[in-house]
């Protein structure tokens, strides 16, 4: 038998040699080729060429590590790890082929550092190697921000570090605790309860949700991704927050709070998302929305709703960076990807809009695209259990995500028509090989194929997920009642299209308490805790100065030496007497 290779090593270590590489073209071939190889590991699996099978009901642990009187799996496949594997390898080479032409060699390789470390948490067998990959995650978006090498990048760099450093240390003390308890490292289902007891999964579960961005602990997300670059933010669509809930999906399934947490969430980023003026904050919010379904399905703990939250994640991450690359492509040639400064951009660049319309459906959950086959499938579960009212919410958000993803996303930015943009711009736009560079619409193309593929054929996609599905998409209530309301909404939409404008501003969220008290301590520590410091500075320094040309002088050196001398030799002879009386 073959030893297993980790497609999560192979694309980290790989993508360190990226800058190192001589030649353009070799190192963008070379950088294509990276996720493919784990495509090919994973495929490989799960064809059993390493010598074991891989089916719903089993669980593989290639090998273990002995460390300090525990046994380590850093790797343990099983069909849910293999679900989240495959749809991390296939992201990562659309989105490479959609970073194509980025210059900078280090931001390629801080994107394969972060694909490889997200592959390396799904496929962790215990808890100390899952929190390794955790904080590695954490660093390489700091700096997919930091190429921006704007100011708001960087602000929202250090936030998101300061988040996420927060929910590791939850994970980390949780961790600490829960081994203390149980003396088991493996990661699997873990107790859950309410009291000191549980403490150890307290923490644990709330280092997972500020992972999710689950609401009120979100407001991270919508900050960061939407400042990073174009490509850059296409790679934070897709791990943080999926990987947050494959953990969710492992260690806490059926926990009720989630299943509130998530339709709360669901709820709220749509109502955010009516405010926002920026397309990839708009964007940001409904990634919230939708990893909220992810989170009830989870908390709702069926077999049809772990399917669901599975199979919702696989589709997201695909659709989600369709949407982000759409609304890079005007972002990459105007700047901005402000609704009240864009408006007219079909003429230019109608195959992106086109594209972009597709994950716009798919996200809405639309009959014949992806989000239908995966969306309805937790929906449906919730109504299983009997709890109508989150079977309502849930509708509700669906609808409110096709009103702002679907129908205010693209009329704001490729229809409404606006006045001419300046000349510059409009040669730039009118210039092919900038709007519309080859690599960035082929991967968008893959995308959205695979969308529309997904969507009419899910067989192969719910073969893959971690129980047997029974659910059927397509029946004609189902199908009806939600062509029904999307076209409702799209003509209220349609009456109303004139008033839906971007409007420049600042969306306030959950996080401003904590910007209003760390702008008051960062101002109290350059103010008049900096003053006070170099006060006491000053003075210390002025009494040290005062106190050495003192004992400098002849007469007082004289006098005081022999004292001191004196007393240090008396203190000597009391401590030897006191540990001679002590150990007689």
């Amino acid at each position: 038998m073959m030893a297993w290779l980790h497609p999560g090593v192979v694309i980290a270590l790989g993508g360190l040699a990226i800058p190192w590489i001589p030649w353009r073209r070799v190192r963008q071939v070379y950088f294509l080729v990276l996720p493919l190889m784990g495509l090919v590991i994973l495929g490989l699996t799960s064809w059993g060429f390493f010598g074991f099978s891989i089916s719903q009901s089993k669980v593989q642990v290639p090998f273990s590590i002995p460390f300090l009187g525990y046994s380590l799996q850093p790797v343990r496949i099983h069909a849910l790890s293999l679900l989240f594997g495959y749809v991390y390898v296939i992201a990562a080479f659309c989105m490479n082929l959609y970073a194509l032409g980025v210059k900078n060699d280090w931001e390629h390789t801080a994107a394969m550092i972060y694909v490889g470390s997200a592959l390396g948490a799904v496929f962790a067998g215990d808890l100390f190697t899952l929190f390794f990959c955790l904080e590695i995650m954490s660093w390489a978006p700091f700096f997919l921000l930091l190429f921006r090498g704007t100011k708001k990048a960087m602000g929202a760099a250090l936030r998101y570090v300061l988040w996420h450093h927060f929910s590791g240390v939850c994970i980390l003390f949780g961790i600490l605790i829960h081994v203390h308890a149980t003396g088991s490292l493996a990661f699997g289902p873990l107790p859950w309860g309410y009291g000191k007891d549980f403490l150890g999964s307290h923490l644990i579960l709330f280092g997972f949700i500020i992972n999710a961005a689950t609401a009120p602990f979100h407001a991270w997300l919508a900050d960061s991704y939407s400042e990073a670059s174009p490509s850059g933010s296409v790679y934070m669509t897709a791990y943080t927050t999926k990987t947050a809930v494959f953990c969710l999906i492992v260690a806490f399934s059926g926990v009720k709070l989630l299943m509130w947490a998530g339709v709360i969430s669901a709820v709220f980023s749509v109502f955010m998302a009516v405010l926002e003026n920026d397309g990839r904050r708009l964007l940001s919010y409904h990634i919230v929305s939708q990893v909220g379904y992810m989170v009830c399905g989870v908390g709702i703990g069926t077999a049809m709703a772990i399917n669901g939250a599975a199979a919702h994640a696989f589709c997201h991450i695909i659709y989600k960076a369709l949407l982000y690359m759409g609304v890079g492509c005007p972002l990459l040639v105007v700047g901005t990807a402000k609704f009240h400064r864009l408006g007219g951009l079909y003429r230019y660049m109608p195959i992106a809009f086109w594209l972009t319309i597709i994950g716009g459906l798919s996200i809405s959950a639309f009959p014949l695209f992806s989000g239908f086959v995966s969306k309805t499938m937790t929906i449906e579960a919730a109504e299983r259990i009997h709890q109508p009212l989150v079977y309502l919410m849930l509708e509700g958000a669906s609808i409110g995500t096709f009103l702002h993803t679907g129908l205010k996303l693209p009329w704001n930015i490729w229809l409404q028509e606006r006045e001419e943009p300046p000349p510059e711009i409009r040669a730039r736009l009118k210039d092919s090989a900038v709007n519309s560079p080859v690599h960035m619409l082929g991967a968008m193309g893959i995308l959205a194929f695979l969308c529309v593929f997904i969507g009419i054929y899910p067989k192969i996609l719910y073969a893959m997920l971690p129980y047997p599905v029974e659910f059927v998409p397509y029946t004609f209530t189902r199908v009806f009642s939600l062509t029904q309301m999307f076209i409702f909404t799209f003509l209220g939409f349609w009456v109303l299209r004139k008033l839906i404008k971007g409007h420049a501003g600042f969306v306030l969220d959950t996080d401003w308490p904590l910007r209003i008290a760390g702008g008051r301590l960062i101002r109290f520590c350059s103010g008049p805790l900096k003053a006070l410091g170099a006060f006491l500075d000053r003075r210390v320094t002025q009494a040290a100065s005062w106190t050495v040309a003192a004992f400098r002088k002849p007469l007082v050196e004289a006098a005081l030496t022999p004292r001191f001398v004196g007393a240090g030799m008396l203190a000597a002879i009391v401590l030897f007497v006191l540990f001679v009386v002590r150990n007689l």
